[in-house]
């Protein structure tokens, strides 16, 4: 099973220029990646797309705006 960094999430909402619900980043993320696919970060591992969006959302990785949410560039770690 393959396992997709958090980074390409963030990375695909950036390409996407969309805002998002965490609903709708769950269903673009489904959409991109595949139902079953496993995500990680530095810090945690094999987790669902949803537990992904909860624990960038904790981290401060979305950029609250009137509708929704996006990132920004400077939200992704280089490393």
């Amino acid at each position: 099973m393959t396992s997709i960094h958090g980074h390409e999430v963030l990375n695909m909402m950036l390409e996407s220029d969309e805002h998002y619900s965490e609903t709708s980043l769950i269903q673009a993320i489904h959409m991109r990646f595949g139902d079953s696919a496993h995500f990680h970060t530095c810090s945690a591992e094999n987790m669902t797309a949803a537990q992904m969006v909860e624990l960038l959302k904790n981290k401060g990785k979305f950029i609250p705006l009137k509708e929704g949410f996006s990132t920004h560039e400077s939200k992704i770690c280089r490393h």
